[in-house]
Formats: structure tokens, sequence, C-alpha cells
């Protein structure tokens, strides 16, 4: 796919979410840029923010088969996967699939069921297949499971399993909208929803071709010897107990070349990565006791580690080569 091409479809990507969320381009941006980074998204905030009507929003404009699911205390991991039925016709089992078939995936208010059905998507997100009674069964491309969470804090939630936030390519919160985005809200909203009337501008084939597209982005040594630093900063800092895995040094690059591309860059930059760091790495780091109890956020620490990194003196001479080229 060639740049003008790739950044048409994505701004009718953006434009068309923009139409149901307003004055939030750089979380529908981000968004996009995981689903083009082949990862998740967790979207964590109170309730009544819109984190649903994002992750549907995002579903409706790709042209893909979309499941949701409704997390809740009783929900059975069967229910997500898929089970097998005796059908008393043909005298043999048949398989039925779970919710987790679809090309997108939306899990809402997912830490209100039990840990053990959290861990019914641990197979499908990280090795898009699902095992039922020893037969795995491939998952449609592309596969995204958008989550969203209320803060742990709230009554009835469950915090998430270490290695299922470690799967989550990257966590963000919609936050409140500012006085002239809720008032348009007022405007658009209180007649009809307009997620409703909300149609597909791209499909299943176009996404796959902007995914090839992500995946050829340059990564020069020193940008990866930089993504490196920052993950290996989390796992030697005094504030964190468990520092971010390999995983996330992939995730962090995959998502990195997905901006990149987004700006309209064929190579991305340090400061693609700073960008990310806090939406990519802050969930998968757990605290000390001491930070807790200073009541230093994940997010605070991850932006002090970038802060006092220094960066690869490559940044300006990359720059620099970009405005030349457009």
């Amino acid at each position: 796919m060639s740049a003008e091409d790739f950044q048409a479809a994505a701004e009718a990507i953006v434009a068309n979410i923009e139409q149901v969320i307003e004055g939030k381009t750089a979380t529908v941006r981000l968004a996009l840029a995981v689903l083009l980074a082949e990862g998740h998204l967790l979207i964590e905030d109170v309730p009544g923010v819109g984190k649903t009507k994002l992750a549907k929003a995002l579903a409706r404009s790709i042209d893909c088969s979309v499941r949701r699911i409704q997390f809740t205390p009783d929900l059975l991991p069967s229910d997500v996967t898929g089970v097998n039925v005796y059908n008393q016709e043909n005298h043999d089992f048949e398989f039925k699939p779970g919710a987790v078939f679809a090309n997108l995936v939306v899990g809402d208010e997912i830490n209100r069921a039990s840990p053990k059905t959290q861990s019914a998507l641990l197979e499908c997100m990280e090795e898009r297949q699902v095992t039922v009674d020893g037969v795995t069964y491939p998952l449609q491309t592309p596969f995204m499971v958008i989550a969203t969470q209320n803060p742990i804090e709230m009554e009835g939630t469950y915090p998430l399993p270490e290695a299922q936030r470690d799967r989550f390519t990257a966590r963000i919160a919609m936050g409140y909208p500012d006085a002239s985005a809720e008032l348009a809200m007022l405007d658009v909203h209180s007649a009809q929803d307009p997620l409703e009337d909300l149609t597909a501008v791209s499909d299943a084939a176009r996404v796959r071709e902007m995914i090839s597209t992500v995946r050829a982005v340059h990564v020069s040594e020193a940008v990866k010897s930089y993504a490196i630093s920052l993950v290996t900063a989390t796992r030697e800092s005094g504030d964190l107990r468990l520092g971010a895995s390999p995983r996330a040094t992939l995730q962090l690059l995959r998502t990195a070349k997905a901006i990149a591309a987004l700006d309209g860059r064929d190579y991305v930059l340090p400061d693609d990565l700073q960008s990310l760091a806090v939406p990519v790495l802050a969930h998968r780091i757990i605290p000390t006791a001491d930070a807790q109890l200073s009541r230093r956020t994940t997010d605070a620490i991850v932006a002090d580690l970038v802060h006092r990194l220094p960066v690869p003196s490559e940044r300006r001479q990359g720059t620099q080569a970009f405005e030349r080229r457009r």
C-alpha cells in the first residue's frame, strides 16, 4: 500500500470514529495504532466516559466480524472460547464457537469476571488460536481484543492477573471531555445515538494491507537499543518490584512503527517510543510497597524513567531527514 493510500484509509477511520467520540483525537489514533500493530487494547476509566463507545465505534468503522462479551461474575470460560456439545442426530460432539471467534472482540468490563474466566483469553490473545478438548482452532485475521475495565477500587471488580495485563499492547484512559467537546456531545447525542448510523469505511482486506505496510516500517539499530534501554530501566528501577517483559519491548516497537506510519513516515524515531512508553509499559509493571505508600503511580514512574534516560543522538538527524523528504 502506498503512503498516500495508507494515510487516506487511516484518516477515514479516525474521522468516522470521531463522529461518536468528540475531542479525543489522540486516543482514537492510539487505538487505531494498536490495531495496526496487531495488538490488543485495554481502556480503563470510570463509568460513563465513552469506553465502550470507542470500542464499538472502532469495530463498526471496519467491515469485519464483531462480537461483544459482557463480563459478569457468573460468566464461564466456555462462554468465551466455545464448547463441545453432543449432537443426538449425529451421535457425536460438535464444536460451538465462543465469542472470541471474530475479527474484533469487545470485552466490556473485563475485570468484573472471575480470574478463571479472564484467563480464557490468554491463549487467543497471544497465539491467535483457541484449544478446546485438545483440538486447536485458528482465529480470523485481523484479530483484536478491545477490553474496557473500571478502576479496581470500584465495587465488584477483580484485578487482572499479570499475565493478562501483559498481553494487552496498550492501556489508555478516556478522561473527561473538555467543555466544548461535552457541549458538542449534548447537541449530537441528545436526539439520537450517532453510533447507530455509523457505517464502515474500511474492511478486513484493507486492514490487512495496512498491517503489512506497518510491518515494513524501518527501525534503526539505535532506536532498537533505545527501546531495550527503556524496558531495562523498568526492571532496574528501585520503585518497581516487577519490570516490563520482553513482550513489552516487542509490542513497544510494533506500536511505534504504526504511529510512524500514521504520521507519514517509513521509519521510527525515538520520540515515537517516548510518546508510547506510558500507555505501553505502565500497566505491565508493579510498584514496590514504598512507592505505593508514596502514592507514586506507574504512569509517573515510567514518565520519570523516560525523562532521565538519554536519547539516541540520531533523533535530530532522523527528524531533519524526514523534513527534507517532505
